[in-house]
Formats: structure tokens, sequence, C-alpha cells
């Protein structure tokens, strides 16, 4: 099996999103979503507060990206946003890193699932999950 690696997109959030700042945003990273499984990072570091339309627009950001196979993270999310995520259950949606960088870096590492999908038959793994 064959992983390929593609180029992460880091893509700075405006720090308040009106109406017109969240369309021009989604319409600007919708172009960084044309190859296909596009890995995006969403920096939020200048994001104090976020509004239900904030969320909002972060969920059509990844729905967007899994429609191509894709994922979108968010990193350097303030307090004040976090708060809005948890509200809303978005928080158990995406995957929220410290820095920009464990947000790209986790894109180059195999998600644990997907790492036991490669585990050989027989291997231990396997035969204890078909003894359960």
């Amino acid at each position: 099996m064959t992983l390929q690696a593609s180029a992460v997109a880091v893509e700075q959030l405006p720090e308040t999103l009106n109406v017109k700042q969240r369309r021009l945003f989604f319409s600007e990273l919708k172009s960084c979503m044309d190859n296909e499984r596009p890995c995006i990072v969403l920096d939020c570091s200048k994001v104090r507060q976020m509004d239900r339309s904030g969320v909002h627009l972060l969920l059509c950001c990844l729905e967007e990206a899994m429609k191509r196979n894709g994922d979108v993270k968010l990193a350097e999310v303030a307090a004040g946003a976090r708060a809005a995520l948890e509200l809303t259950g978005a928080d158990r949606i995406f995957e929220m890193f410290d820095t920009n960088a464990d947000a790209i870096n986790s894109f180059r590492r195999l998600p644990v699932d997907a790492s036991l999908h490669l585990c050989a038959p027989g291997s231990s793994y396997l035969a204890s999950e078909n003894a359960a």
C-alpha cells in the first residue's frame, strides 16, 4: 500500500468573521481544495471569540475537504474560540493543535486506525481481534 503525502495548506482565519469576510474566506479556501485529499490547517490564532456562524464556517470548510477525501485541522485555538467549539460540540469533530507545526506534522503521520489495517494477517492484533 502506498500513501501519498499531500501538500498542507495553512490558512489564517480573520480576527472577525462578518458575513462578507466569511464568504470571502470560504471562497479563497475552496481554491486550496483543487487537489484530491486536501490537507488544510486553519490558523485560529487571531480569533479570540467565535459565534455560531464562525463554527458553521469551520464545519463548511471541513465538509468541502471531506468531499475530496481531505481533512481540516485547527491550530492555535484561543480559549474563547475553544469554548464556542465545545458549546456546539464541534470540538469533537475537529482535531486541535497548539501550534501550526504540530497540525502540519499530524498530516504526515498515519492515524492509529489506518496503521492497524496495515497489520499482516495472522499478526497478534488481528488474532486477538478475531478471538473477541
